[in-house]
């Protein structure tokens, strides 16, 4: 069984110049389960919308160590090899911001958010706090925060690491471990929409009836996630 490393963390924001201000890891390895976690500082400031979520403030990080210096950036370089799994809830936007610290990961990587998306379509919102109740993680939450020794604290990345553990250990129930590696690896075709004037409404059928809206979603939403992008040129293409 390989080591099981869950990530997450809080921003200062979500703008290109914006960096950590807090890491939450959880080491799975042989049976034995160890976090680990820290708040982070850097030369931008936390914004208020981003303080408004994570309640983290600039006063806070005065005494933090840099995140490159901080312990669960050591443990991720000590582990960063490809006998690790690294799980984590929209793993590339992760990967990014720990690109911005120097670290690159080498690990085999599980995106909860891609694996949600891919074996549990039914669900309306796949962010994790939604995930959450919908899937009712917290009705262990309880148990294993206590074992953990984490207090529960929504938006928090010790707390949120908790239920991505909890998340993946759901997604279990779907698909074995490398197939969850599979599924994170490429784009998932996404059958409704979560979000607009179609929300919840299947893409194939607002392609038969509105395809202009598909055609403008594609052109004009810099921000569209991976997903959705291969989704809709899928239903472009062949509807």
């Amino acid at each position: 069984m390989p080591k099981l490393l869950f990530l997450d963390l809080e921003t200062s924001g979500l703008e290109e110049k914006d960096r950590l201000c807090e890491l939450g890891l959880i080491l799975e390895d042989k049976g034995t389960i160890k976090t680990y976690s820290s708040l982070c500082k850097s030369d931008k400031k936390i914004n208020n919308e981003a303080m408004s979520l994570h309640h983290i403030t600039n006063e806070a990080l005065k005494e933090a160590p840099k995140c490159d210096r901080s312990e669960p950036y050591t443990y991720l370089e000590e582990h960063n090899n490809e006998e690790t799994v690294f799980i984590s809830h929209n793993i590339k936007f992760t990967l990014d911001m720990l690109a911005k610290e120097g670290f690159i990961s080498k690990m085999q990587h599980i995106d909860t958010q891609r694996c949600t998306k891919a074996l549990i379509q039914e669900c309306e919102v796949f962010s994790l706090q939604f995930l959450r109740y919908e899937l009712l993680l917290y009705k262990k939450e309880e148990s294993l925060s206590t074992e953990l020794g984490i207090k529960l604290q929504a938006h928090r990345a010790k707390s949120d690491v908790l239920h991505v553990k909890l998340l993946y250990d759901s997604l279990l129930e779907y698909a074995t471990l490398s197939q969850l590696i599979d599924i994170s690896s490429k784009p998932v075709l996404l059958e409704k929409f979560s979000f607009g004037k179609y929300k919840q409404r299947y893409i194939e059928e607002i392609s038969q009836i509105d395809r202009a809206y598909l055609s403008w979603m594609r052109e004009s939403l810099l921000d569209l996630d991976e997903d959705l992008a291969y989704s809709l040129d899928y239903y472009l293409k062949t509807v």
